[in-house]
């Protein structure tokens, strides 16, 4: 097999095209970002846990009772444990039987270490 060169190639080819001239077109000024703008959101590593409000006598307080069920090691049997976990109710909304979500934050008192998130149902 003989080796051609380009100008062989380009004659069989037939006529080639001129290359065309390229013009810049005007670039868009973007505004700066900030420093809130720049960084990506970070998820919060915190935990959130649902239960039911046990006690709301405090003041900015409620007393939340999370219910959990674990299987037993050795029998497999599934049965209830419960927390009652200190939580920080800001505008004192919560009502005994309200079904809430608490938030682990920073420790507001000695036994507060969670924060109000949302009410998902009002005790009737």
């Amino acid at each position: 097999m003989e080796q051609e060169t380009g100008q062989e190639i380009m004659n069989e080819m037939g006529t080639v095209a001129e290359p065309q001239e390229v013009t810049a077109k005007p670039v868009a000024k973007t505004k700066k970002k900030t420093k809130e703008e720049e960084l990506p959101l970070k998820k919060s590593n915190k935990r959130i846990l649902q239960g039911k409000v046990f006690s709301n006598k405090a003041d900015k307080t409620i007393v939340v009772k999370i219910v959990r069920q674990v299987a037993h090691p050795l029998y497999k049997k599934y049965y209830k444990k419960t927390k009652k976990i200190m939580a920080h109710d800001e505008r004192n909304e919560c009502n005994i039987g309200d079904t809430v979500k608490v938030k682990e934050c920073r420790p507001l008192s000695r036994n507060k270490r969670w924060e109000l998130v949302e009410i998902i149902e009002k005790a009737k």
